[in-house]
């Protein structure tokens, strides 16, 4: 068998053709709806609102720090709470809002009322500080919605200042009570909270000085002025007395110092007083004790001389005493009786009976003054 022709070129041969590409489906070449499309789908899914027509669209959405997410579904509060950070919701059918749970201040501005004397005054600002508690904010959302605290701050602001000055006199509003105003709007406001609302917790509050009219305020301030007047007066009148005070306390303190210093001379005066008359008194008790000293040896002396010559004068020493006394004469005067001068016995025994008697008598005289001493002794 012949093979058939290759080339195509033959006669009767059949014929290959290229087929059309298909036609583009309709929009194919305009990306603009694409486009469109995604946009609209980042922004519902990324896109953080804080309308509540945002908030239905958004599928995820954000809970900032210090403060929680709570959300309605068909309008029905949601028992769900969450936390800071990315979280995710159904679109068009939960709505969500958050709620700040840390401290928090409500400024309540232009609360006109009226004193007890019908006079009209104006807080311009009242600052509260409160803060919502994490636990209670189901229950509170639940009961007075997302702005609670028009209910329990401004509107309860403007009740209890009202009430307060209604019952005061503008002289104790204005002044006398004034510092006390702070502390009696935190505890009425405190009170109701804790008994209706409980999660909502007042720490503060701090109200400015009322507005009150022109002509009281002139009238307020020279009651100031005069009141000035008086505590300098007062005050100079107690820096006199202080000083009056002050210097009575320095001349008694000079006086008091004089004194003692006086009574410190007296007392050394007397002591070397004192101590001159013991040492008087110890240099007599030494002039005594020589003086009697003296005196024993004296007397010891005298005696002992007195012994010795009761021991020598006996006639044959007397004798000789006597001769030796006549010897040693140079001159010798002789008298009518000269020859008996030396001879006589009879005159010579009358002396020595005369020598004897002047030595018994004394001893006798020894004797007394010895016996006198030792009485005096004993």
């Amino acid at each position: 068998m012949d093979a058939p022709p290759r080339g195509g070129g033959g006669a009767g041969a059949p014929q290959h053709r290229q087929q059309p590409p298909p036609p583009p489906p309709p929009g194919a070449g305009n990306p603009i709806p694409i486009l469109l499309l995604f946009l609209v789908i980042v922004a519902m899914v990324l896109v953080p609102s804080t309308s509540s027509l945002k908030s239905s669209f958004t599928i995820m959405h954000q809970v900032p720090e210090g403060h929680v997410g709570v959300y309605w579904r068909g309008g029905a509060l949601l028992n769900t709470i969450t936390e800071p950070g990315f979280h995710f919701k159904l679109p068009l059918i939960t709505q969500y809002e958050p709620v700040q749970v840390t401290l928090q201040t409500d400024l309540v501005r232009d609360i006109p009322c009226g004193t007890k004397g019908g006079v009209m005054i104006n807080f311009e600002k009242i600052e509260v500080v409160n803060r919502l508690r994490k636990e209670y904010v189901y229950d509170t959302l639940l009961n007075y919605g997302v702005q609670y605290d028009n209910t329990w701050i401004y509107d309860k602001i403007h009740h209890e200042i009202n009430q307060f000055c209604s019952s005061h006199s503008l002289q104790q509003v204005y002044i006398d009570m004034f510092d006390q105003i702070d502390e009696k709007m935190k505890d009425a406001i405190q009170v109701d909270c804790t008994r209706y609302a409980p999660g909502i917790e007042i720490l503060s509050v701090r109200v400015t000085k009322p507005l009150i009219p022109e002509s009281i305020r002139k009238n307020f301030e020279h009651m100031e002025e005069e009141r000035t007047k008086v505590l300098i007066a007062i005050e100079k009148q107690r820096v006199v007395e202080k000083e009056a005070e002050t210097a009575k306390k320095m001349a008694i303190s000079e006086a008091e110092k004089s004194a003692s210093v006086s009574k410190i001379h007296m007392e050394q005066k007397l002591m070397e007083k004192d101590s001159e008359r013991m040492q008087q008194e110890i240099e007599n008790h030494m002039y005594m004790a020589h003086e009697k000293s003296l005196a024993d040896a004296a007397f010891y002396r005298v005696m002992k001389e007195a012994e010795a010559n009761k021991l020598k004068l006996t006639p044959q020493f007397l004798e000789l005493k006597f001769i030796e006394a006549i010897a040693d004469n140079t001159k010798i005067f002789f008298g009518e009786k000269v020859p008996n001068m030396v001879l006589d016995q009879r005159l010579l025994g009358n002396f020595l009976h005369r020598m004897s008697g002047d030595v018994a008598a004394k001893e006798a005289n020894l004797d007394e003054v010895s016996t006198g001493d030792g009485r005096s002794e004993i």
